[in-house]
């Protein structure tokens, strides 16, 4: 089974990150915390917030992201803060994703739902000073 829709991504998931840093051959991996809070308009926001492990760092590096998750239907939209388009993903399948270019940076988003309700969302990052894989695993908790 996979989501349908994005009221199916509502609630706390428990999220394990691993980055595969190709330009400074480090792994960073990082454990959290994601929230889909629901907006009165229908949205999501989505807000994370993980510790990072740098292999050469003394302590662990603290991060936040936060989007904007709209959707109809099967489709769902997601923004940045300030309204932004990020990505664009059909729920018609069991793996979705979208590209996303800032300039001059390529960021290719594949989101896999197999195993819903755990998902992964697997970001390739290339650019001029960027090369790396970032893999996140969601489970509810």
């Amino acid at each position: 089974m996979s989501p349908r829709e994005l009221q199916d991504f509502a609630g706390r998931w428990q999220i394990d990150r691993v980055i595969d840093d190709a330009l400074t051959g480090q792994n960073i991996t990082g454990q959290g915390v994601a929230h889909f809070i629901a907006e009165p308009t229908g949205h999501l926001v989505y807000e994370e917030a993980l510790s990072l492990i740098y292999p050469d760092q003394p302590r662990p590096f603290e991060a936040t992201r936060r989007y904007i998750w709209q959707g109809q239907g099967g489709v769902i939209e997601i923004r940045f803060e300030d309204g932004r388009l990020l990505q664009r993903l059909s729920l018609s399948g069991s793996n979705v994703g979208d590209v996303h270019h800032c300039d001059p940076d390529r960021y290719d988003g594949r989101y896999e739902f197999a195993d819903w309700p755990q998902w992964r969302a697997i970001w390739r990052v290339t650019g001029p000073r960027k090369d790396y894989i970032m893999t996140t695993v969601y489970r509810r908790g």
